[in-house]
């Protein structure tokens, strides 16, 4: 059976607010209804994180809608959910939240076969100088291309 393709879900503001430096691929554990709502396209992380506690990953503040066919079991639209990942992952990521500055963002979701994935990165914030730095550099880029799409027109 073919299922339709599950719509893939970016945080876009991470990387205007975040210098990524490392990028790690987990799994979300889910209730069903959970996952559903995330097929369905429901699944918002623009204002999550991600902490380390006791050795375990954990994603904090997603925001999963509820389930519209769901019952009195729906699911709780913004509880923590546990992330999956490797040992040495989970340590390289307990070290770099240690250090003053750094935090984890996911970055974004999307199903790998019936999984759904979460990509996490260790980031560290970027001051306003950086962030005009960064726009002025999109800009240019654009002027660029731009006048490479104006002269191959001609």
């Amino acid at each position: 059976m073919n299922r339709p393709h599950a719509p893939e879900t970016v945080n876009r503001a991470a990387r205007h607010h975040y210098l990524v430096l490392d990028t790690f691929e987990c799994g979300v554990m889910l209730k069903g209804t959970e996952v559903k709502s995330v097929r369905a396209g429901k699944l918002e992380l623009a204002e999550a994180f991600v902490v380390v506690r006791k050795g375990e990953i954990w994603l904090v503040n997603a925001y999963i809608n509820e389930y519209s066919q769901g019952n009195v079991w729906n699911h709780l639209p913004r509880r923590e959910r546990k992330l999956l990942a490797h040992k040495p992952e989970i340590t390289k990521m307990e070290d770099a939240t240690n250090l003053k500055g750094f935090t984890l963002i996911p970055l974004k979701a999307y199903f790998k076969g019936s999984v759904l994935k979460l990509e996490v990165g260790i980031c560290k914030g970027k001051e306003a100088r950086d962030k005009r730095a960064d726009k002025f550099k999109q800009e240019a880029k654009r002027e660029i291309d731009r006048a490479l799409k104006e002269r191959n027109r001609l």
